[in-house]
C-alpha cells in the first residue's frame, strides 16, 4: 500500500509538471507577436533608469548602445543613479558629457546600512525626479538593440498597457556553463511571457521593465515590499497585477530584447541566483508559489528516487527513468520553441547535458536560499 502510494505520489509530482509546460506552451503560442512599425512616430517622453554599482567596464556600453539606438533623442533621458560605487563609474556617465545624460548618487539619498534596499532607493529617487511619463529600467551591464526604446514607446502607445515586461537574454557565450544559462534563461522568457498573457502568474526582470511614472505613485512605488533588498521587478509587478491587472503586458518581438552576460563561474552564478531566490518568500500570488514548491518536490523527488534505486533496485530506478522522461521530454519541445523564436538553435545541442545541471542546481538553490538569509553582492552584504 504505501509503496503504491508512493509511486502515485512520484507520478502526480510529474504529470503536474507536464500540465504546467501544456500551460506554458498554450499561453506564449497565444502571445501575439508584437511587429514593429517603421513608420511609426513615437510621442512618449521616456526616462530610462540604470541603477549602478561598481560598474565602470560596463556603463558606457550601456549607454552608448540606447543613445546610438533609433528612438529621437528629444524624447528620451537617461538617469544613471550611482550606488555608492568604490571605482570610476560615476566619472565614466559625467565623461560622457550627452545632454540627455545625467547622474544621481544616492550617497546624497540615503545614508549607508546593512537593511538599505539599495536598488529600490535608487530607483525612488530617480523617478522623482525623471521628466519622462513612462519609465523604463534596464542594468548597468546590458546592451539594448537599435530598436528597443521605439518598440516599447510604440507597443505602450497601441495596446493600452502601463506595465510592460520585456526579454532578456544573454550573449557572446565562452562556455558550455554559459551556454546553459543561456538556455535556462531563454526559457525563463517563455515562462514570463506566458504568464502575463494568461494571466496565471506575474515575472519579469528589473533589466526590461517599463512603467508609467503616474502608475508608481498609484500603487504607492515600493510601500510594502521594501524589506527586501531585490524585487524591484517582480514583487512590484505582483503588487501591480493586485491593483490593475488588466494593465499588465509583454512585448513579444525579439528587437525589444536586452542583452547581458551569463556568469563566467559557479561562485558567481549561485549568488546571482541565491538573489533571485530571496525574494520568492514575500510573493504574494499563490499559483506562482505552488508552482515554485511543486518544481522544487518534482525535482528532488526525481534524484531521490534514483538514490534510492541504489538500495532497493529496478522498480526505483524504473520511477526515475519515467519522471526525468517527462522532464526532458516537455523541456525539449518548450525550449525549441523558445531558441527558434531568439533564433538562438545554437544552443539546443546544450540541451541534454543542462539538463542535469538544471535538476541540482533547482534543488540546492531551494534548498540553501531557505537558509542563507544574506547574500553578498557588489562586495555589500544584502538580505
Amino acid at each position: 500500500m504505501l509503496y503504491t502510494s508512493y509511486w502515485l505520489l512520484s507520478l502526480s509530482l510529474a504529470f503536474l509538471y507536464a500540465y504546467f509546460f501544456v500551460l506554458y506552451i498554450k499561453h506564449w503560442n497565444s502571445l501575439p507577436y508584437f511587429p514593429e512599425n517603421d513608420i511609426y512616430i513615437p510621442k512618449t517622453l521616456i526616462s530610462v533608469l540604470i541603477p549602478a554599482r561598481n560598474e565602470e567596464d560596463n556603463i558606457l556600453k550601456c549607454i552608448t548602445s540606447i543613445v546610438g539606438g533609433n528612438y529621437p533623442e528629444h524624447l528620451f533621458e537617461i538617469i544613471v543613479i550611482d550606488d555608492h560605487s568604490e571605482d570610476s563609474t560615476p566619472q565614466c556617465v559625467l565623461d560622457f558629457n550627452q545632454r540627455n545624460v545625467r547622474l544621481i548618487e544616492l550617497k546624497n539619498y540615503i545614508k549607508l546600512g546593512e537593511n538599505q534596499p539599495y536598488k529600490k532607493r535608487a530607483i525612488e529617487a530617480a523617478i522623482d525626479e525623471a521628466n519622462g511619463d513612462l519609465i523604463v529600467t534596464t542594468d548597468a551591464d546590458c546592451i539594448a538593440g537599435e530598436n528597443w526604446l521605439h518598440l516599447i514607446a510604440q507597443f505602450y502607445e497601441t495596446q493600452d498597457k502601463r506595465f510592460i515586461a520585456a526579454p532578456v537574454n544573454f550573449y557572446e557565450e565562452q562556455s558550455f556553463f554559459e551556454r546553459f544559462q543561456s538556455l535556462d534563461y531563454i526559457g525563463m522568457m517563455g515562462i514570463t511571457g506566458a504568464g502575463v498573457q494568461g494571466n496565471f502568474t506575474h515575472m519579469c526582470n528589473g533589466a526590461n521593465l517599463a512603467y508609467e511614472k503616474e502608475l508608481f505613485f498609484e500603487v504607492g512605488g515600493f510601500k510594502g515590499i521594501d524589506h527586501v533588498a531585490s524585487g524591484d521587478d517582480m514583487l512590484l509587478m505582483q503588487k501591480i497585477a493586485r491593483f490593475f491587472p488588466s494593465s499588465l503586458g509583454f512585448l513579444k518581438n525579439p528587437q525589444a530584447t536586452v542583452f547581458t552576460k551569463a556568469k563566467p563561474n559557479l561562485k558567481e552564478f549561485f549568488s546571482q541566483r541565491l538573489r533571485w531566490a530571496s525574494k520568492s518568500s514575500s510573493y504574494t500570488e499563490g499559483f506562482t508559489v505552488f508552482q515554485l514548491v511543486a518544481v522544487f518536490l518534482f525535482y528532488s523527488n526525481i534524484v531521490f528516487n534514483l538514490l534510492l534505486s541504489i538500495i532497493l533496485g529496478y522498480p526505483f530506478f524504473l520511477l526515475f527513468l519515467i519522471q526525468m522522461g517527462i522532464k526532458v521530454s516537455f523541456d525539449y519541445i518548450f525550449l525549441r520553441i523558445m531558441t527558434r523564436f531568439f533564433s538562438r538553435q545554437d544552443l539546443m545541442p546544450s540541451f541534454l547535458q543542462s539538463q542535469f545541471i538544471h535538476l541540482l542546481y533547482i534543488i540546492f538553490v531551494g534548498l540553501w536560499s531557505n537558509v542563507k538569509k544574506k547574500y553578498i553582492w557588489k562586495g555589500r552584504v544584502v538580505r
